[in-house]
């Protein structure tokens, strides 16, 4: 079209050109063919493109193609010169070229060695080398639960770039050598490959620092009979591994230091008080042995038996009288 002396190239509805397809996935290193028709007699017809130009006089069919697509060229776009008005338009080609990335990592940011209980620490996932960043979504996986997704659909570069996501978490004893990976998943719409390519990060194993937790922390009290075992059970759960110590009055204190239960028929009555420790705390716990007096049930019984013959003495006094 002309329009004072300028000339005006039309495109979209008006135009009498169709590409098939319309758009295009190819993968980088991929072949690529895309036919330009016109839909009318039609002068010239070519391909404009850095790659592959090509154009044809009054035929009205002309094909694009590249046998292996290494470069990150802009779209190209089939043009058309017509016998009638309008006199020329354009059609672009809707040209994705897309690369999986070269790798995917995962790192703790800011931070070596295991984390503590409570506090926040960030993890890191970083891809090398992927294209078109805005069809990238990143998946974070805590063990096979998904916890949180990254989308950099505001991102327009069309050539390979390098991104990274970042997690923030508070970790729980619970979360103790849990493993973290990323996901990188290129969705590319219904002309790419299905499903979606995906890269995965090598798993990170967390490990998580504690303080010790007991069992049961409740103070215990023992009955027992002498010359009977009795346990004194300290265990604790804790990262590091808890050390036991125990304090009493009673001279078998250094016997007893290293272990988390205690199995003895020799322990006088008495507290006992059990620390379970690690690098971040000390907890304690107290047991209290109290000694069964042995054969007291013996006595009970024995005693209640004379009560009773005491009572019958009692009721046949009078009958003995009557004699």
């Amino acid at each position: 079209l002309k329009y004072c002396g300028i000339t005006l190239l039309l495109s979209g509805e008006g135009c009498s050109l169709i590409l098939k397809p319309s758009r295009v996935v190819v993968g980088f290193g991929e072949s690529v063919t895309v036919s330009c028709e016109a839909t009318r007699p039609v002068r010239v017809l070519g391909w404009e493109s850095a790659i592959g130009a090509v154009h044809t006089q009054e035929d009205r069919s002309v094909q694009w193609k590249v046998d292996s697509l290494i470069e990150w060229i802009e779209e190209p776009i089939c043009y058309g010169v017509f016998f009638t008005a309008p006199r020329q338009c354009e059609e672009k080609l809707n040209l994705v070229l897309y690369k999986t990335p070269d790798s995917i990592s995962i790192r703790q940011a800011n931070h070596t060695g295991p984390m503590v209980e409570g506090r926040e620490y960030q993890l890191l996932c970083e891809v090398q080398n992927i294209a078109p960043v805005q069809y990238l979504t990143l998946r974070w996986y805590r063990g096979q639960t998904g916890v949180y997704q990254h989308s950099f659909s505001d991102l327009t570069s069309s050539s390979p770039v390098q991104v990274s996501s970042i997690l923030v978490i508070t970790p729980t004893k619970a979360e103790n050598d849990a493993e973290y990976k990323c996901v990188a998943e290129l969705d590319l719409g219904p002309e790419g490959p299905q499903p979606p390519p995906t890269l995965a990060s090598e798993p990170l194993a967390v490990s998580v620092y504690f303080p010790p937790t007991f069992l049961s922390p409740e103070t215990e009290v023992l009955d027992f009979t002498a010359g009977a075992e009795v346990t004194l059970n300290c265990t604790a759960m804790g990262n590091p591994t808890p050390v036991y110590s125990w304090q009493s009055v009673h001279p078998t204190e250094e016997k007893m230091k290293a272990e988390a239960v205690i199995t003895s028929s020799s322990l006088p009555p008495g507290t006992y008080t059990c620390t379970a420790s690690n690098t971040l705390e000390k907890k304690s716990k107290q047991f209290i042995i109290k000694e069964k007096i042995k054969g007291r049930g013996k006595i009970y019984m024995l005693l209640q038996l004379l009560k009773s013959v005491s009572f019958l003495t009692v009721l046949t006094t009078p009958f003995i009288h009557l004699w």
